[in-house]
């Protein structure tokens, strides 16, 4: 593989999953970890990509607020659009971190009375400006890489939450695997989050479906919707209809 086309991959796979790490790039294009780092460098230096300890990050994932950047913008808005469906007044609501769900929070109707509990500070403060929602931030220890809140101190204060519904962003889905992600500490804040509900809701972009992380966050038996920028008919979706209701 030549260096380009090894380098438009990388970025493919952040776009994609928001973070790489270096080891698994190297297995995957069959070159040397050092032959990784450069790459990752050279990329943070052309300002495409933040490479960070152990892999590299997308810039639009670490600094969402930014309207600059952010990939599949518009699908993203679409899949949050249509999670707003789930949503009735009075309902106890938990929500995960990243680009789909600022999407989601920024569109929560003014009129909406909801409580929300959120383990990201960014989607804590555009729940905020709706007027009629009462928001708990969730405290911990503030992930850099993933800037939601993660640790021991989270996954005790969501085992006292008994929401009616969770909001979740996924890295990577599959019909075998489930829901998985690359980083352990992400990975046991979300089972706390899915325990804490009577219901819970995957949100993600189709790029991410039927593709595969090491870490487990659950199986698709745990999950009630799934939320994409697919047609709930499109044929690509349709496998995933006899584990998961899908909007």
């Amino acid at each position: 593989m030549l260096k380009e086309e090894r380098l438009n991959y990388i970025i493919s796979q952040i776009n994609i999953h928001n973070k790489v790490l270096s080891a698994e790039l190297s297995l995957q294009l069959s070159v040397s970890e050092d032959t990784i780092r450069r790459d990752l460098n050279e990329l943070t230096e052309s300002g495409l990509i933040l490479k960070v300890h152990g892999g590299a990050i997308s810039r639009s994932f670490h600094s969402p607020f930014s309207e600059r950047g952010v990939y599949k913008k518009d699908a993203k808005k679409e899949i949050a659009r249509r999670a707003l469906g789930l949503i009735e007044d009075g309902m106890v609501i938990l929500v995960g971190g990243g680009t789909t769900m600022i999407e989601l929070a920024r569109m929560v109707p003014e009129q909406l009375h909801c409580t929300f509990f959120t383990i990201s500070p960014l989607v804590a403060l555009e729940l905020a400006e709706s007027p009629n929602l009462e928001v708990h931030l969730i405290a911990g220890k503030l992930s850099s890489n993933s800037q939601i809140l993660v640790g021991s101190q989270v996954i005790h204060q969501l085992s006292e939450i008994h929401a009616d519904l969770c909001f979740l962003g996924a890295n990577s889905v599959s019909i075998k695997d489930g829901v998985t992600d690359s980083d352990w500490e992400v990975v046991q804040v979300k089972k706390g989050m899915i325990k804490a509900a009577s219901e819970t809701a995957i949100l993600t972009i189709a790029e991410k479906l039927n593709s595969f992380q090491k870490m487990k966050v659950c199986g698709l038996g745990d999950i009630k919707y799934m939320i994409t920028d697919l047609d709930k008919k499109h044929e690509s979706f349709q496998q995933y209809s006899k584990k998961v209701k899908l909007i």
